[in-house]
């Protein structure tokens, strides 16, 4: 492997062969000048991707390698994590090609836990087609949660917007009943720990949106507000970290008033990521904060609709890699900041 120095590793899933997760990857690494930033491992196959550069008429060169030790700086590698050829068909969901998804995610996540990759950048996949007898997750986040220390929690990030989740695939139905103090004292505190050591914030302030219409409105619209979220904000507060709400919801956004705030945590998937994503403009990032690693991805997903017409936009994708690469760089000054001086000996006399 050529020397590193100051290079940062990024390395990249592939996604679902029949999206636009090539599409956006290639594009992001037309402009040579990334390879400045960073050295990217895609965890692919050099033949596909060099057939769909082709398909879409693009330009980054690739360069394949099939061990990890292979790499150049300043290359756009491409680890051959299989050799076969895959039937790709834009735009159709395949359980076929959603291996191929798998097979790229699981690679890149182990390079990741042996220190081989510096972040992870996913492509996105499509969660009914990765389904499989040594698969069994949702999607990437559960699987990091299984495979990497700490508790995984999406936040969702775009300059200082930030927004994370009590909840996240869980159906509606079912929301009120994981609103515990146990739940909302985990998810803050892992919150408040990432704003400190991955955004250099030294002081959060973090808001949390209420579950029920204009915050339960005093018990009229329900009451999860004041038996459960209410109390466990005051008793977080009281210990030092400086949570606010429950806030009501509908206007909290258009408002303007998660300006006042480092992070917005909403209750629920749609109450936080509706917001997020018109706030955003295609250029959010999902990152899956409290793990050890790092873990980016776009904010959108496979987009079947659009795959293979060379009309997919990058910019997400792009966010994605350089905040990982960001929040790689302010972890290691954390860490540097905060490890404890050695104790020097006294002197003998």
């Amino acid at each position: 492997m050529t020397k590193r120095a100051e290079n940062i590793i990024v390395g990249i899933s592939i996604g679902d062969l029949n999206g636009i997760g090539s599409e956006v990857i290639l594009k992001s690494f037309e402009d040579s000048r990334m390879l400045e930033l960073c050295t990217p491992i895609i965890f692919a196959n050099v033949k596909i991707l060099s057939f769909l550069k082709k398909e879409l008429r693009l330009e980054a060169p690739l360069h394949g390698i099939d061990r990890l030790d292979q790499m150049v700086i300043g290359k756009i590698n491409v680890l051959n994590v299989w050799k076969e050829g895959v039937n790709i068909n834009y735009g159709q969901l395949d359980n076929e090609v959603g291996k191929y998804a798998i097979k790229s995610f699981v690679a890149a996540t182990k390079a990741l836990k042996d220190g081989d990759i510096d972040v992870l950048v996913t492509a996105p996949i499509s969660k009914s087609n990765i389904q499989a007898e040594d698969f069994k997750f949702p999607g990437h986040t559960d699987y990091l949660d299984q495979e990497l220390e700490g508790d995984a929690l999406m936040f969702m990030i775009q300059d200082n917007l930030r927004v994370g989740l009590l909840t996240d695939h869980v159906p509606l139905s079912e929301v009120a009943k994981h609103l515990t103090e146990e739940l909302i004292r985990k998810k803050i505190k892992t919150i408040n720990k990432s704003l400190i050591q991955d955004f250099g914030i030294r002081k959060p302030k973090i808001a949390v949106l209420g579950l029920n219409p204009h915050s339960g409105d005093n018990g009229v619209i329900g009451d999860e507000e004041d038996k459960v979220i209410k109390p466990t904000l005051k008793k977080i507060f009281d210990e030092g970290t400086l949570v606010f709400g429950p806030f009501s919801a509908d206007g909290f956004f258009g408002s303007n008033q998660y300006e006042n705030y480092d992070a917005v945590i909403a209750t629920y998937h749609d109450q936080g990521l509706i917001p997020f994503k018109t706030l955003s403009f295609g250029k959010g990032v999902n990152y899956t904060a409290g793990l050890n690693k790092v873990r980016t991805s776009p904010d959108h997903g496979t987009a079947f609709e659009i795959a293979g017409k060379g009309i997919a936009d990058n910019n997400s994708f792009l966010e994605a890699i350089y905040a990982a690469i960001d929040i790689f760089k302010s972890r290691n000054e954390y860490a540097e900041m905060t490890i404890k001086p050695l104790k020097t000996k006294e002197k003998q006399l």
